[in-house]
């Protein structure tokens, strides 16, 4: 479930890029979110994901509140994608997960070591994370390039590691930002 309560975001040069934003997305809903380039749909996924902090209003996502999150439970929520910061508690599954418009794969790691990286960060076992990264990879329909890089990849497939990063640790919620 997600909840937005009066959300606001005002960026530091002054750009107010959402206004009093209310909303309540319940468990199995698809809800698709459009408009014209710049009226802020990044910015609420951005702030969904906790990249950003709203100036204003309450977000609530599968029960934590993103509003006041503390910066060292932002892993519980979302994927640690390309961050170098250790996960300093043991967190539960994934509740969040992301699929960026920009895909953000770590260049220098293969397409399983990309899965592995998010499944290792929730403390999953080694046996558990070969399993799951198998059958993830068979349903985005990149078996065979498992050991390939990022840059090894056309664009669509590197779309689909990035699917398949977002459902490897089996989240309760996923979050889309131009996934097709």
């Amino acid at each position: 479930m997600i909840r937005l309560k009066d959300v606001e975001m005002e960026y530091p040069n002054g750009t107010r890029a959402i206004r009093g934003i209310s909303a309540a997305i319940e468990d199995g809903e698809f809800v698709f979110l459009v408009g014209p380039s710049g009226s802020g749909k990044s910015t609420i996924i951005k702030m969904l994901t906790g990249e950003e902090v709203p100036t204003a209003g309450r977000i609530m996502i599968n029960g934590f509140s993103v509003s006041n999150i503390a910066e060292r439970q932002v892993p519980m929520i979302r994927p640690a994608v390309g961050t170098s910061s250790p996960v300093s508690i043991l967190i539960m599954r994934r509740t969040l997960g992301v699929i960026f418009q920009d895909f953000r794969l770590i260049e220098k790691k293969t397409v399983y070591e990309n899965l592995e990286f998010v499944m290792r960060a929730v403390g999953m076992p080694k046996k558990e994370i070969k399993q799951r990264i198998t059958y993830v990879l068979q349903l985005v329909g990149l078996e065979k390039k498992a050991e390939n890089f990022p840059s090894e990849l056309s664009g669509g497939e590197q779309q689909r590691v990035a699917i398949a990063r977002a459902l490897v640790n089996n989240p309760a919620t996923i979050i889309a930002d131009e996934p097709t």
